[in-house]
């Protein structure tokens, strides 16, 4: 396979039919890596493409990657979520595309709003410290119930419910566009990792 023949681009309405082949890719992800992917509906993800709030990623007619933007309160802030690249096509550096693609939607689309993302993934780290996103707390994220409520679909809801929605598995990151540009380092998403797992060990009930 080629990376370069790869297609990375916002969705239309055209692609709402990959709609269950993204379910798949996400459940499947979330088995495989033994960590919480909120589990989303056909009907959720076909919103997101053909509401204008999706990126895609095509090999001809195939897909193979996909991520998505939700605007919660009020439009202060934009979640960036669902990043997924099917097996075959990792190494490719291909998650990275679709990421900067759909950082480019929610600043596009949403220009004055902070810009979050919660991850267990550190992978997924590292391109959000390379673009600017810092690692906060949850209380720094929005706190729009509806948005906290889609963690139902998780393996370690169960945790957050626990832990009063203070702290969970996932490490919180966000962008905001009225502030500098952080001094992350190569080493900041290692660290944010090891702040996971010692917050398991410790403190999280």
């Amino acid at each position: 396979m080629d990376a370069n023949t790869i297609k990375v681009e916002f969705a239309r309405e055209e692609h709402a039919h990959f709609a269950e082949r993204i379910c798949d890719l996400i459940y499947e992800s979330a088995l495989q890596r033994g960590t919480g992917i909120a589990r989303r509906s056909t009907d959720y993800i076909t919103s997101k493409i053909t509401g204008g709030k999706a990126v895609v990623a095509l090999d001809g007619e195939e897909l193979i990657g996909f991520s998505y933007i939700e605007c919660w309160g009020h439009g202060d802030f934009v979640a960036t979520s669902g990043l997924i690249v099917d097996p075959a096509y990792r190494h490719l550096g291909l998650a990275g595309r679709i990421k900067e693609k759909t950082f480019e939607l929610a600043r596009t689309r949403f220009p004055y709003a902070k810009i979050f993302s919660i991850t267990t993934s550190l992978p997924v780290m590292k391109l959000n410290s390379r673009m600017g996103y810092k690692p906060v707390t949850f209380s720094e994220l929005t706190d729009d119930e509806e948005f906290w409520q889609g963690c139902k679909g998780c393996v370690n809801y169960d945790i957050l419910q626990r832990n009063n929605r203070r702290m969970c598995l996932c490490t919180g990151m966000l962008f905001d566009p009225k502030q500098p540009l952080p001094s992350n380092t190569a080493a900041t998403p290692y660290l944010m990792l090891l702040r996971n797992k010692i917050k398991k060990l410790f403190s999280v009930r």
